[in-house]
């Protein structure tokens, strides 16, 4: 609802994509929040160090296939999962 809300207000309404446990969680989410905006929205994913290791790959087709456009990294590099999300 925050992201929805900011992004209904003018500025850029941010889901943080690791708070949602699974892929089909922020497909969940990001679908939601497109329900209440017609606004862009973005995502947030956190590339943690190597002893935490989400399915990046699904969560980064759950971004693609949801439509979101923007999505800001943190962490470590995201060099190795950019190349599906510039080709979206």
């Amino acid at each position: 609802e925050m992201a929805a809300a900011v992004s209904n207000a003018g500025g850029l309404g941010i889901i943080t994509g690791l708070t949602q446990n699974t892929p089909e969680k922020l497909a969940a989410e990001i679908k939601r929040c497109k329900e209440m905006t017609n606004k862009p929205i973005g995502v947030n994913l956190t590339f943690l160090p190597g002893f935490a290791n989400p399915p990046y790959p699904e969560y980064i087709q759950a971004i693609i296939e949801g439509g979101v456009r923007i999505v800001e990294t943190a962490g470590r590099s995201p060099e190795a999962y950019l190349p599906p999300l510039k080709a979206a």
